[in-house]
């Protein structure tokens, strides 16, 4: 079968006139490290955690793991000097997507205005209190109604909302939620749980994600297949990976299985995902998984099997199908062919600008506007209802390396086609080179032909 899909970044000191050089993150309570933010020296609170001042930078406290690159900062910078010529190597004609950006994280950072960083816990309490009460509300007109004609419109509005729910619990992975880290994980338990999801096990893993977005065998999530891996895949592997619906219904078994060519699962705490120290989290969000497939399996047996499967894993499919829908479009589509990294040339930076914007039109505001995708790879620490007036503040800066989504209609139809588009043509990437683009298996749709007669 297979199995694809999900999964902050380590920063360093800069000042607002100099790019970039490492530095080594200062621990704090938590988990969480002290970071330098190239900030005008001020003692107003800027909401990013409880600042110091130290000399003429800030530290600034964000969720950022402690298994970053961090090498990957310094790269970097070289890669701005070689494209600005101080390398001697500036080019000129038409625009790569593929080189080496003019500017570093840091102008990124600056761009965005303070306000934009600071995390409210009761705003973000709203919003659960609103998602919350919205899906209570759904399962008893439904339940109420108990009619056909209102079924499938049930499914799609409480599949959407479990998505909006799983957003929010996405959020307190990235400690977006609050800058209290018990919170977060009490809030993220609640929410993950209640859909099925590991909270820790997947946090933890989206963790991998973000620190290693772009990068071919490192990324986490919706990763290409090398070609030396895409051709030991049988025939029915590579029809389930690459033939709609199948894609839709991957997350699950990703969690128990991982993607092709990676072990290990999201509830094992000795999985190669994990930290030997990240055990106990790790079995405490199996645990809390297994109560709720309890809870499901008490409600199962006192409400029936059918009245169950309308109430609850109808609406779970089209979740599914939302996660997966989404986070591949995150990744994928485009009408030109982004690029994917490999050794030096993948860096923190450039592995973001991979990310693609969607416009999911009246959506946007149930699922908390995750479209707004770059600035949250960049930046995950960004509170989600700050996304889209932070992407405005930093388009000027990123230029043609952010690609301007689609706008939608009412509802994002148009994106099915970029979605089939991809699935028929990102098939794998070559097993050399640093900068890499999706290539297709011209044979793949064509079931009648032998895999030996595909792979000439």
């Amino acid at each position: 079968m297979a199995s694809c899909f999900l999964s902050q970044c380590r920063l360093r000191p800069l000042s607002t006139g100099s790019l970039p050089r490492q530095a080594s993150p200062l621990p704090s309570a938590g988990g969480k490290f002290l970071l330098p933010l190239p900030l005008p020296v001020s003692t107003q609170r800027i909401g990013l955690g409880s600042p110091v001042r130290l000399g003429r930078h800030w530290r600034v406290r964000v969720s950022a793991p402690a298994r970053f690159v961090a090498a990957a900062a310094e790269k970097e910078g070289e890669d701005s000097r070689r494209l600005r010529g101080e390398d001697g190597a500036a080019g000129e004609g038409e625009f790569d997507p593929g080189a080496p950006p003019p500017f570093g994280l840091a102008e990124i950072r600056t761009a965005i205005p303070k306000h934009l960083w600071v995390k409210d816990a009761w705003r973000s309490a709203s919003y659960v209190v609103r998602d919350v009460a919205t899906v209570l509300g759904l399962a008893a007109a439904a339940a109420h109604l108990n009619s056909w004609m209102v079924w499938p419109l049930y499914w799609l509005a409480q599949g959407s909302m479990f998505w909006a729910i799983f957003v929010l619990g996405h959020d307190c992975g990235h400690g977006s939620f609050s800058n209290n880290a018990k919170l977060n994980s009490v809030a993220g338990h609640f929410l993950h749980s209640s859909i099925l999801v590991p909270y820790h096990g997947w946090r933890i893993s989206h963790r991998t994600h973000h620190q290693n977005h772009g990068h071919v065998e490192k990324d986490e999530s919706w990763h290409p297949l090398p070609e030396k891996v895409y051709r030991i895949l049988d025939s029915p592997a590579r029809f389930l990976r690459f033939t709609l619906p199948f894609p839709l219904l991957a997350f699950p078994l990703y969690l128990f299985l991982r993607t092709p060519g990676k072990k290990g699962s999201h509830f094992h705490p000795g999985s190669d995902l994990f930290l030997p120290k990240e055990k106990k989290e790790v079995l405490t969000s199996s645990a809390c998984w297994t109560a709720m497939v309890g809870l499901l399996g008490g409600l199962t047996w006192l409400l029936g099997p059918v009245q169950m499967f309308k109430l609850y894993f109808a609406p779970y499919l089209i979740f599914v199908m939302w996660l997966d829908i989404v986070t591949y479009l995150h990744h994928h589509g485009h009408e030109e062919k982004l690029p994917w990294y490999r050794g030096k040339e993948w860096s923190y930076l450039r592995g973001g600008l991979t990310t693609l914007d969607r416009d999911y039109g009246w959506v946007n505001n149930i699922h908390h506007d995750i479209g707004t995708h770059v600035i949250h790879h960049l930046f995950p620490q960004i509170p989600h209802y700050n996304l889209v007036e932070a992407t405005k503040a930093a388009r000027p800066v990123l230029g043609k390396y952010y690609k301007e989504p689609e706008k939608s209609g009412p509802l994002p139809f148009h994106l099915f086609g970029d979605l089939v588009r991809s699935m028929k043509q990102d098939h794998f990437v070559s097993d050399t080179g640093d900068v890499v683009y999706y290539q297709k298996d011209s044979e793949l749709n064509h079931p009648n032909k032998s895999e030996g007669d595909a792979e000439e």
